[in-house]
C-alpha cells in the first residue's frame, strides 16, 4: 500500500525517530511503512493519520 508518510514527515521537519516516538513505534517500523515493506495495523494507521491531521484515506493510497 502506498502512503504519503515520508513526504508529509519531511514537510514538517520530522525525523523517522521523531514520528516513531510520537506514534509509539520503533524507527524501523516507520522506515518499513515508508518503504512499503510493512503495512501498519489499522489502529496504527489511524494514529498516524491523526498525527498528520488527515483522514486515513488521504495518508494511505490504494496502489492499484
Amino acid at each position: 500500500m502506498k502512503n504519503r508518510i515520508k513526504e508529509l514527515r519531511g514537510e514538517r521537519g520530522w525525523t523517522q525517530a521523531d514520528l516513531a516516538q510520537t506514534a509509539g513505534v520503533s524507527r524501523q517500523t516507520i522506515n518499513a511503512i515508508e518503504t512499503g515493506k510493512f503495512d501498519p495495523s489499522l489502529p496504527l494507521a489511524f494514529r498516524l493519520a491523526k498525527l498528520f491531521g488527515l483522514r486515513i484515506e488521504e495518508l494511505f493510497l490504494d496502489d492499484q
